[in-house]
């Protein structure tokens, strides 16, 4: 599991560079699987997601597609708006704003 700054940052890393050589060759060391194995998802800025969060998302995504609660490259969902995010509260600055 990793977080990332955008998809388009998971996207370069992914598909861009020398990791490119190595997705390419993955069908030698890894067989296809039947089922999503991976999923993506918005996380609020400083949170950490639990492998539990994770776990949740891959099996929403196998069992109802791609949603805002669970997406993949191939169909993506924009972030949710400001409003609806939750607020990270930094306990130590006595004046959040």
């Amino acid at each position: 599991m990793s977080v990332w700054e955008s998809i388009e940052a998971l996207w370069r890393f992914v598909y861009d560079g020398s990791h490119l050589d190595v997705m390419r060759r993955r069908r030698e060391w890894f067989t296809k699987l039947a089922e999503a194995h991976l999923a993506l998802w918005w996380v609020p800025a400083g949170s950490i997601p639990t492998v539990e969060e994770m776990r949740d998302r891959v099996e929403h995504l196998r069992a109802h597609g791609p949603t805002p609660f669970a997406f993949t490259f191939k169909r993506r969902f924009p972030p949710p708006p400001a409003t609806l995010r939750e607020e990270i509260v930094d306990e130590r600055d006595p004046c959040p704003a």
